[in-house]
This record gives C-alpha cells, sequence and structure tokens, in this order.
C-alpha cells in the first residue's frame, strides 16, 4: 500500500504558521522549492497586553496553503512534513483538537500577574535550565486560562503547530520540545515536572506526550488528506518554533554560526556546545536535535515597527529615500509597545529616541537602524555569554525581501551577512522532516543553498559607530543595559 501511495522522486513540505499568515513549501531532496501555498491570518489585540488568534482559522489557513502547494505537484512525491509556530503561543482543546479557549499570542503578556508564582514555584528547576520566566511565556499565561474560564475537564494545553499536526493526523500528537520549553518542559530531563505543575494547580492530564524535533508523531488522515491535498500516509514529523526553523533554514547549526530571523519581531540564535547561564535571563535556549544548545533570544523589535509607523506604504520606496540618511540624526531603540525581552529583559522598558529627524524618510531611516542596533546588541549579549558567532551570520524572515535593509544591517554589525538562497522558516520545516531517522547536520548541509553574501562597506561602518555608541549610552544610564554588556557591544 505505502509503495502505490507514494511515488516519484521523494519531497518534503514544512509549514510555518506564523504571526500574519500560514506559508508551505515543499522542496525536493537538494533543498529545491518545488511549490508554495500561504493565507492570511488576522489577529485581535484589546486594552493592555492582549493579542489573540482564532485557532480555526490556523487550520483553515493550512489547508488552504496546502491546498495551493500541492495543486500543480504529484502530491504522492510528498513523504513526511513537519509544522513551526511561534514561541509561547498556546491554547486549550479538547480531545478532538476543538478549542475551548481563547488562543493567547507569543506577546500575549497577561501572564505578567502570575509571574513570581510560576518563578517561585519551580525555582530550581528554572535556575537548572538557565531561564527566567517572563509574562509573554505560554506557563504564566496557562494560569491566566485556568483563572480567566477554567480549564475544561479533558482539556490539553496545545501549541499552533499542535492542533494543526492534530488535525492532520485525526487525533492529538506528541507535542516537540522546542514549542513545549515556554509552557515549562523540563529540555534537561526531557519530562513535563509535574510536581511544579501541581504547585500550580495544574492538573498532569493537561499536559500531553512530547518528543524530540525531527520524531515521526503520526501519518496525514484519509479526511485530512482529502482537504489539503497532502498524501493520506504522509508522515508528520514534530518541528520546532519559528526561530528554531530560522535556523535550519540558514544552516546555521555549527558552533560560531549564527542566524537574525526579522519578521514581525527580531529573533537571534547561536550555537553552543554546553547551556549558557545568562543571569539576567534574556538569553535561554532550545535543544539542537542533533545535540548542544541553540541558545538566543527574542526581542520586541522588529519590522513590525515599519507596518506600525508606515501602515500600507510602499517600503521599497522609502528603502530608497532612507539611504541619504545613513547615519539619521536620531538614533531609536524602535520599541512599539511597552517592555523588553532581549538583549534584555526589561518589562517596563519604552522607546528610547536621542535627536530628531526632519522627514519622514529620515524617520523611516532611524527605525531601520535602531532594529539593527538591536541586532548588534543581541550578538553582543551571546558572546558574552560565551557563544560567539564568529562564523557567519545568516539573514533570514521577511525582511530580507529588502535587500537594502540586509545590508544596513551588515555596516551596522561590521561584519559580512549572508542570504540564504531559500531563507524561510516553512524551507527549515521541510529540511527537518527529511531529516527524520538521520543526522540533521548532514541533511541541512545536502539541502541547504548559501546565497549571496553581503559585506560590510568600510566607510559606513565608520558611520554609524558614533550613533551606536549614542544609543549604547543612553540604553545604560536608563538601566537597560548591564556596563557588561555595553562594554561588550562597542568593543565587539
Amino acid at each position: 500500500m505505502v509503495s502505490e501511495r507514494f511515488t516519484g522522486d521523494p519531497a518534503w513540505a514544512g509549514m510555518d504558521i506564523g504571526t500574519q499568515g500560514v506559508r508551505v513549501t515543499v522542496v525536493d531532496g537538494r533543498g529545491t522549492p518545488l511549490a508554495t501555498g500561504s493565507a492570511p491570518l488576522r489577529s485581535r489585540r484589546g486594552e493592555g497586553r492582549g493579542h489573540e488568534q482564532d485557532p480555526e482559522d490556523w487550520w483553515r489557513a493550512a489547508v488552504t496553503a496546502c491546498r495551493q502547494a500541492t495543486a500543480g505537484l504529484a502530491a504522492g512525491r510528498i513523504r513526511a512534513l513537519a509544522v513551526c509556530s511561534t514561541s509561547g503561543t498556546i491554547v486549550l482543546a479538547d480531545a478532538a483538537a476543538r478549542p475551548v479557549s481563547p488562543a493567547l499570542m507569543y506577546d500575549d503578556d497577561r501572564g505578567r500577574p502570575y509571574v513570581e508564582r510560576v518563578t517561585a514555584a519551580g525555582q530550581e528547576l528554572w535556575d537548572d535550565l538557565a531561564v527566567r520566566i517572563q509574562a509573554s511565556w505560554a506557563l504564566p499565561k496557562l494560569l491566566w486560562l485556568a483563572e480567566n474560564g477554567g480549564l475544561p475537564a479533558g482539556a490539553r494545553v496545545l501549541h499552533s503547530a499542535d492542533l494543526v499536526t492534530a488535525r492532520l493526523a485525526g487525533e492529538l500528537t506528541a507535542t516537540d520540545s522546542s514549542h513545549a520549553l515556554k509552557t515549562g518542559y523540563d529540555s534537561l530531563r526531557e519530562r513535563w515536572p509535574l510536581e511544579v505543575m501541581s504547585r500550580l494547580g495544574l492538573p498532569s492530564d493537561l499536559f500531553g506526550p512530547v518528543t524530540r524535533p525531527g520524531s515521526p508523531i503520526g501519518e496525514v488522515g484519509a479526511e485530512a488528506a482529502a482537504l489539503t491535498g497532502l498524501p493520506e500516509g504522509c508522515g508528520i514529523v514534530a518541528g520546532m518554533t519559528d526561530g528554531c526553523a530560522g535556523q535550519i533554514a540558514a544552516g546555521a547549526l555549527t558552533p560560531g554560526s549564527g542566524v537574525s530571523v526579522l519578521g514581525t519581531t527580531l529573533v537571534l540564535k547561536g550555537v553552543s556546545e554546553k547551556l549558557l547561564r545568562d543571569p539576567a535571563g534574556a538569553v535561554y535556549s532550545h535543544r539542537h536535535p542533533g545535540g548542544g544548545w541553540l541558545p538566543g533570544g527574542a526581542s520586541n523589535v522588529g519590522a513590525g515597527v515599519l507596518a506600525s509607523a508606515f501602515p500600507g506604504r510602499d517600503l521599497a520606496a522609502l528603502d530608497e529615500a532612507a539611504a541619504r540618511y545613513e547615519p539619521a540624526g536620531a538614533v531609536v531603540y524602535p520599541l512599539t509597545t511597552r517592555g523588553e525581552r532581549f538583549p534584555f529583559y526589561r518589562p517596563d522598558a519604552e522607546q528610547v529616541v536621542v535627536g530628531e529627524t526632519a522627514t519622514e524618510a529620515e524617520h523611516y531611516a532611524a527605525l531601520l537602524q535602531g532594529v539593527a542596533y538591536g541586532e548588534r546588541l543581541g550578538l553582543a549579549s551571546l558572546a558574552l555569554l560565551g557563544a560567539p558567532v564568529s562564523g557567519h551570520l545568516a539573514l533570514v524572515g521577511g525582511a530580507t525581501r529588502s535587500r537594502y535593509w540586509c545590508q544596513l544591517r551588515a555596516d551596522v554589525l561590521g561584519m559580512p551577512v549572508r542570504i540564504p538562497r531559500h531563507p524561510e522558516a516553512s524551507v527549515g520545516m521541510a529540511v527537518l522532516a527529511a531529516s527524520s531517522g538521520r543526522s540533521l547536520d548532514d541533511t541541512a548541509g545536502e539541502m541547504v543553498s548559501h546565497g549571496e553574501q553581503l559585506d560590510p562597506r568600510p566607510d559606513r561602518v565608520a558611520r554609524f559607530e558614533q550613533s551606536f555608541r549614542l544609543l549604547v549610552d543612553a540604553l545604560t544610564e536608563r538601566g537597560y543595559l548591564t556596563t557588561e554588556l555595553a562594554a561588550k557591544a562597542v568593543t565587539s
């Protein structure tokens, strides 16, 4: 039956459930995209820190994106798929994967009143895992759900990827340890710390089985196959969070390499053979599927600031105008909301602006440069802890569509950057799906194509240095940066 179901050269599918949409990419054994599909998602942002999506929209968008990707392709070629989604997004669902709560998104901050309680309940464990519980993490948000609507009998906590894989399989599937990290999973002992959950009043049946990324967790069922165009029996492989997916797409999986995933927010990740410990709690580590750790952090600055400041505008035209302001008359740490997670952890942080801009184009330039300054601070933070990106830095995410911004980032960082030929997180998931049962490093080596390298322009490096130092001083004066991180930032 299997030999009749799967025909032709093998292909692999990856799905990325992002903030603004779902994207599916099918690749061949060399990592070359064969087909893509996408569908938009909508968010609801309420008063305060609330950010929700309708979980049913995830499934509807996944079906649409899959159908687009498989429409002109012999579906029997697709052997397996893996799914990534935003880190820290959760929903409660019943045994049929039907939502029984709102979905609280990765940056929803309603867990803030519960951070101290979660921290106290598992202090020894969190210290052991080198993590600091943050308000946007899934575990404190789970307490908010428990106290605002309750925990229906039989409910299970799911991440975005879990809900979609369950719908594909026709039954609940295991979660991967990457998505489970911010829900309190003990990645050292590879188990749920049920004693901690009990102290928090959370029942053990709320937490399902967890497995390592790249492990088989099910097969596409007949009903889902008919809806999506994926072949019945297609393998479902445990995925990772979107930041890790970008790291796989970039092939940045060995010590010294790193990846910057710039979309709505900025995620920076490196590679370390040992678990790093950040006293400030801004850096945390996922387990590397091939061994070791993937330290990094997620900032609240990112391309989302452009959508906020210039909604609906032609950003390519603004890029061209911004090139006249290198550097801009103002230096900005461009937070759009209160609070920062990385490269420093300060829930009370506000946007920082030093100087003034005279035109719309100069304001736009200041925002582009500000995100790049935040990126440089993030790399300094990783280096300070012992995971320097001394090899190559890969740029992935939606911002890679702006070649100007990529070049600007190389100039601000003062180091070469690489743009993988296929930098999408969905491609990273396709590579992970193809690696099931073998080495991820070897698979990525075969499937990831390194594209263009952009070298820093020496004259621009010198121009941006003074502005960067002004911003570092301003952040330090406000107590956002430690003196150690500030010193590392301006010397590395």
